[in-house]
């Protein structure tokens, strides 16, 4: 029976290593990210895939810095080590330890989207689909050979959260179907067109803020693009306001990028910068919880003022 070391730390790594201890493989050992204070009481919590690995009786090891503590890696004599949303780059010496290597579920078609957000910028820039890719570790990020993919399509009401699922799921798939083949030496790796390479680096505070400026369907990608997390925002009279959901408003408008031009129970519209609008449905005000704009309007309707603007500096 092969040996594998997993390696993964958020909520995507979790059906890929159920999947592998669910195979005919034996999964050794998980190694993950260390324990990480989190929300405003900074509760020590462990990463999702810990907690995966402790249900099934599978040891776990944290280190702060792979690069310098991964001898208890190889103590465990893996036949392969995988990894998935790992978050830390693999030294050499365990790229070139297991017999059959290191390999990576990454969530795009290389080589598109290398880095640590590819969920995120698929969606931020429009695309009609994206995948999953199987390939080799090198110490370089996300460049080594090619072993299989699969393509995902992207409807446009997908957002992050629904295509995190939709990939996690056909990643563990995916990898299923690829070890056996792997194991038996009958994949022939391609190596990356370094023609075609972009980047997907993590998502920064900037990304987040919202110009109307751009265009609605633009705009409508941002949202969707950040949804559920980390959300983009805008300001309204001078306090910030996540913009959690939104749709697109076909309709042409007078007024300038910012401007609310239309209010119902349900929605507010602005115009952006093609004089198309986006239809804001669901937000959260400074200080207030996620809420839809029907409950946010309710018994209040003039929280939002026709002819106001958003966007302006906080």
């Amino acid at each position: 029976m092969k040996r594998i070391v997993f390696m993964g730390t958020p909520d995507f790594s979790v059906p890929i290593l159920q999947a592998l201890i669910d195979s005919e493989y034996e999964v050794v050992l998980v190694v993950t990210q260390p324990d990480r204070p989190k929300g405003r009481k900074k509760i020590l919590t462990p990463p999702p895939i810990k907690v995966e690995a402790l249900n099934n009786q599978i040891p776990v090891f944290q280190p702060e810095k792979l690069k310098n503590d991964y001898q208890e890696i190889l103590s465990y004599k893996p036949d392969l080590i995988v990894t998935a949303a790992y978050g830390q780059i693999l030294p050499n010496e365990l790229l070139t330890a297991p017999e059959f290597g290191c390999i990576n579920v990454h969530a795009s078609l290389l080589p598109e989207l290398r880095g640590g957000a590819p969920i995120h910028y698929a969606i931020l820039q429009g695309k009609k689909e994206t995948g999953i890719t199987i390939m080799y570790m090198v110490e370089k990020l996300d460049a080594g050979d090619i072993l299989t993919q699969q393509t995902v399509m992207i409807t446009d009401n997908d957002h992050v959260g629904s295509m995190h699922d939709k990939l996690s799921t056909v990643g563990s798939e995916l990898l299923i179907e690829t070890l056996p083949q792997l194991f038996a030496r009958t994949i022939t790796p391609v190596k990356q067109d370094n023609s075609q390479v972009t980047f997907a680096s993590n998502i920064k505070r900037e990304q987040e803020r919202i110009d109307w400026n751009r265009s609605n369907e633009d705009l409508y990608n941002q949202v969707r693009g950040l949804h559920p997390w980390p959300v983009a925002f805008t300001t309204y009279q001078e306090k910030p306001m996540k913009i959690w959901w939104a749709e697109v408003d076909n309709t042409n408008y007078d007024g300038e990028p910012g401007e609310i031009v239309r209010v119902d129970e349900q929605a507010f519209v602005v115009v952006c910068g093609n004089k198309l609008g986006l239809r804001i449905t669901e937000i959260q005000p400074a200080g207030k919880k996620r809420m839809t704009v029907t409950d946010y309007l309710r018994g209040a309707p003039d929280r939002i003022k026709l002819g106001t603007k958003m966007g302006g500096l906080n």
